[in-house]
C-alpha cells in the first residue's frame, strides 16, 4: 500500500513538473493558469489531468481535437513515480518500516532533491541549457546536510569545488563548444550533495551513459546525429547521480577492489 502511495504521489509530482517546465520564462503563470491543449486551446477537465492514466486512456491524444499529445508528459510522470519508488526503497533499506521523523525528513530531503534534478532534466533536452533557476535553489539545497554535518563538510565542499573546477575548464577550454556552464553549476551542487567518492562514481556513470546514447543515436540515427551534434549532458549527470545514490558505494567499493 505504501508503495501505491508513493508511486501515485511521485505521478503527482511528475505532472506538477511537467507544467513548471513548460511554463517557466514564457510570461504564463505556473500555478494559478489552468492547462490548456496546445493545439486548439481548450482548457484540459479534471478528467484530462489524471497523471499517466488520462494519456493511457485517451490514447495518447486531446480528448477535444483528436491531437496527439508529447510523450514528455507520461514519460516525466513515469520517471518521477520510479525515482520517487527507489528513494523511499533505498533510505528505509528496503523494509518499508520509518522508523522515526528523522526518516521520514531524509525521506522528504531527497524527493525534493530529485524533483529539482528532474526539473533540470527535462528543460536542459527542451532548451540545451541548465536554467538557474532550477540550478541555484538545487545547489542550496545539496548544502544543507553539508553544513548540518560538520564532520562531512571540508570532503563535500571540496568535492564540489572540484568538480566545478574540472567542467568549467571544460568549457574554458572549448568556449562552450564541449560543454555548458550550467553543467558546472550542476557538477557544483552534486558535488556538494554526494561526496568525493559518491560524485566520482556520479561522474563515471554519467560519461558512460553519455557514450552509449552516443553510439546509439549513431548508429540507428545516422540523419540525425553525427560526431558534431550537440547531446545535452545534463540528463546524463542527474542520471549519474541517481545511480550514485542508489549504488555508489557498492560500485566504488569494487571498483577500488579491482
Amino acid at each position: 500500500m505504501m508503495l501505491i502511495v508513493v508511486f501515485v504521489f511521485g505521478l503527482i509530482v511528475g505532472s506538477f513538473l511537467n507544467v513548471v517546465v513548460l511554463r517557466l520564462n514564457t510570461g504564463e503563470p505556473i500555478i494559478r493558469s489552468r492547462s490548456k491543449c496546445f493545439s486548439c486551446g481548450h482548457k484540459l477537465a479534471v478528467l484530462d489531468l489524471i497523471p499517466l492514466f488520462s494519456f493511457l486512456v485517451q490514447k495518447g491524444k486531446c480528448r477535444y481535437c483528436q491531437s496527439k499529445i508529447s510523450f514528455q508528459y507520461p514519460l516525466v510522470e513515469l520517471i518521477t513515480g520510479i525515482v520517487f519508488l527507489f528513494v523511499v526503497l533505498k533510505i528505509t533499506n528496503y523494509s518499508l518500516f520509518i522508523t522515526n521523523y528523522s526518516l521520514l525528513l531524509a525521506i522528504g530531503y531527497w524527493l525534493a532533491v530529485f524533483s529539482f534534478l528532474i526539473a533540470i532534466s527535462v528543460y536542459d533536452l527542451h532548451h540545451q541549457i541548465i536554467q538557474d533557476k532550477f540550478v541555484y535553489p538545487f545547489i542550496g539545497l545539496a548544502l544543507i546536510p553539508v553544513v548540518l554535518a560538520e564532520k562531512a563538510l571540508f570532503s563535500h565542499l571540496l568535492s564540489g569545488l572540484s568538480f566545478f573546477g574540472f567542467f568549467a575548464l571544460l568549457w574554458l577550454v572549448s568556449r562552450g563548444k564541449w560543454i555548458g556552464f550550467g553543467d558546472a553549476k550542476l557538477a557544483l551542487g552534486l558535488g556538494f550533495l554526494l561526496g568525493p567518492w559518491n560524485s566520482l562514481a556520479a561522474f563515471l556513470f554519467s560519461f558512460w551513459l553519455g557514450g552509449l546514447v552516443g553510439i546509439f543515436l549513431m548508429a540507428f540515427k545516422k540523419k540525425k546525429f553525427n560526431l558534431k551534434t550537440q547531446i545535452p549532458f545534463g540528463p546524463f549527470l542527474v542520471a549519474g547521480a541517481f545511480l550514485s545514490f542508489l549504488i555508489g558505494d557498492k560500485f566504488i567499493g569494487l571498483l577500488f577492489g579491482l
